[in-house]
């Protein structure tokens, strides 16, 4: 399973459960769609912590230019 493609994956459902939310008439059907988006959000957190601890480190980089 490659990270980047599911990432994009998830990235593509929030785009289209925003869109849903945007048509949604009632606030149960609002409310319905807010929950999808939180979720696929903290699975999208998920994928970004995960490929923040995968980036290599590069001693020779400075972080704090003084």
């Amino acid at each position: 399973m490659d990270p980047e493609k599911i990432m994009t994956g998830i990235s593509k459902e929030i785009n289209v459960a925003l869109k849903a939310m945007g048509k949604a008439k009632t606030p149960e059907e609002k409310l319905m769609h807010s929950e999808t988006v939180k979720n696929l959000c903290e699975s999208l957190g998920v994928f970004l912590n995960l490929v923040s601890g995968m980036m290599p480190y590069d001693d020779d980089e400075e972080l704090i230019p003084f």
